[in-house]
């Protein structure tokens, strides 16, 4: 074997010296992998070696055939020596024209309710102002104003010029802390550890999804129930299946249907309380069932609680977390979308501290604001809005209960209520879409149909909008549907007899 002494200035712009890249160099049909080093000195017959970044541990690796003086890599590329300088050839390549294509998952990723509303013939009738009823968000008709205490305290953390620059991806520690304490209960204890701050609730569903699945695995899914669950999942290409809920019942889970979803590729179980869109709340019994299911079948739960907080007088909301002994519970909700995990192993936290590294980090002037936020804000302005929901929900249910052809369902929370169709009643329309469309046409009324929730033959009703406002568009839809309710010929002979 002979020794071979080389000295090689290696261009550092060919290495990277964060991630430790390697260069491949030739010398008549000898090659070797150079780490980090300026120098290295290697023994060298027709084999190759790999020297590591403080020049030591030199290890054999499989030959590297070099053609002319160049030594080529998997992928095509090659390099070659120059005068002692490792330089880059040009890169063969078989393309003769551009061919820039999306990648599968942006391809794979669809928001139905974009597809379904972006897709509708929407013409609103111009003599009749239009109501929006399919908007998910409280501040758009300005009733609904936040707390003075909220704007201060954004005031006083942009003033105070602390929050201006980057944080650590999972938040402020004492941001977190401020979190964890207001959060914490006997039952679900918070440490700071065990929350990340996210942008937004729809970010911390995606961490969630991410930390826990694989593609190919499988997560079950509320129906109806928030469409995002779906896009994210399938995006990432994970299997969605969808477990029912039941409308008679409030819309409690199918435990029975839910169970018979799950299998060996079933790695979490999305439960979504209160209800987007239906506006339920389950009670400490039914999340107990639930648990009792995931527990047998060892699956973790993904619990989107984002609506803790917006449950009506006479009803009591639990966080799952309080009331879970062994089934680990991911739950995003609250002000600051906050993650609860007591019981995961330290993999999971790690996971998703990784994962929140993606992005820079929530908005840094919302958690210097934070503890003001949590601990200043006055009961009485969650009891206002809370009122004011019920109260809206209430005018709402009673309007459309007597409507032909109209089955709504009461809320128990959140800001929405869900409406069925009974379609044998409207043969105009084939589906709740089509229903919806021709609402907007001759009444301007815009309700978002169930479709988009996959739930066929409803429509949501966002119930946000100021109280002139509801009992005009159920002024509206009462005389839409009388204009196109038919008795259907079972309903006549039941008359006749």
């Amino acid at each position: 074997m002979k020794i071979l002494k080389h000295k090689i200035q290696i261009l550092t712009m060919f290495l990277d010296m964060e991630r430790g890249c390697t260069t491949k160099v030739c010398d008549g049909g000898r090659s070797m992998i150079l780490g980090l080093t300026m120098s290295c000195s290697c023994n060298m017959e027709n084999q190759s070696y790999e020297v590591k970044i403080n020049g030591s541990g030199i290890h054999e690796m499989n030959a590297l055939i070099g053609v002319n003086g160049k030594a080529y890599n998997g992928n095509g590329n090659h390099h070659k020596a120059v005068k002692g300088i490792v330089c880059l050839a040009k890169q063969k390549s078989c393309r003769q024209r551009w061919n820039i294509r999306p990648s599968e998952m942006s391809i794979n990723t669809l928001n139905p309710i974009r597809a379904i509303v972006d897709g509708m013939k929407l013409t609103p009738n111009p003599e009749k102002p239009m109501i929006a009823l399919s908007i998910g968000d409280p501040t758009v008709f300005g009733n609904l104003p936040t707390d003075d205490k909220v704007l201060q305290a954004m005031k006083d953390a942009i003033d105070s010029n602390k929050y201006n620059g980057y944080a650590p991806s999972v938040g402020y520690q004492k941001s977190r802390e401020v979190v964890a304490n207001f959060y914490s209960c006997t039952e679900a204890p918070l440490e700071a550890e065990d929350v990340l701050l996210t942008s937004g609730c729809s970010q911390a569903i995606d961490l969630a999804i991410t930390v826990l699945c694989n593609p190919g695995d499988n997560i079950l899914v509320p129906c109806p129930g928030f469409s995002l669950y779906k896009t994210l999942a399938v995006s990432l290409g994970i299997q969605v299946k969808l477990y029912t809920l039941l409308p008679e019942k409030s819309w409690e889970i199918d435990l029975q249907h839910m169970e018979s979803l799950i299998d060996d590729r079933t790695t979490c179980l999305i439960v979504n309380n209160p209800s987007n869109p239906c506006g339920s709340v389950y009670s400490k019994e039914h999340l107990q069932n639930i648990l009792s299911v995931a527990s047998k079948h060892c699956v973790p739960i993904l619990a989107d609680e984002i609506y803790g907080d917006m449950v009506f007088p006479g009803c009591t909301y639990q966080s799952m977390a309080s009331l879970s002994s062994d089934v680990p519970i991911l739950a995003c909700g609250g002000l600051a979308k906050r993650w609860l995990v007591p019981g995961w192993r330290l993999e999971i936290r790690q996971g998703l501290v990784k994962l929140s590294q993606r992005i820079l980090g929530a908005c840094t002037i919302v958690q210097g604001a934070i503890e003001s936020i949590l601990n200043d804000t006055p009961q009485e302005f969650y009891h206002r809005t809370i009122s004011f929901l019920e109260s809206n929900s209430e005018i709402c249910f009673s309007e459309l209960s007597t409507v032909p052809g109209l089955t709504p369902v009461m809320p128990s929370g959140a800001m929405y209520l869900m409406v069925g169709i009974e379609m044998e009643h409207f043969p105009e329309f084939q589906n709740d879409v089509q229903f919806t469309e021709r609402l907007v046409t001759e009444q301007s009324v815009f309700c978002l149909p169930a479709t988009a929730f996959e739930y066929p033959n409803y429509f949501r009703i966002v119930v946000t909008v100021p109280e002139e406002m509801m009992v005009e568009a159920c002024t509206r839809i009462r005389e839409f549907c009388q204009r196109h309710y038919r008795t259907c010929s079972q309903d006549s002979n039941e008359l006749d007899q």
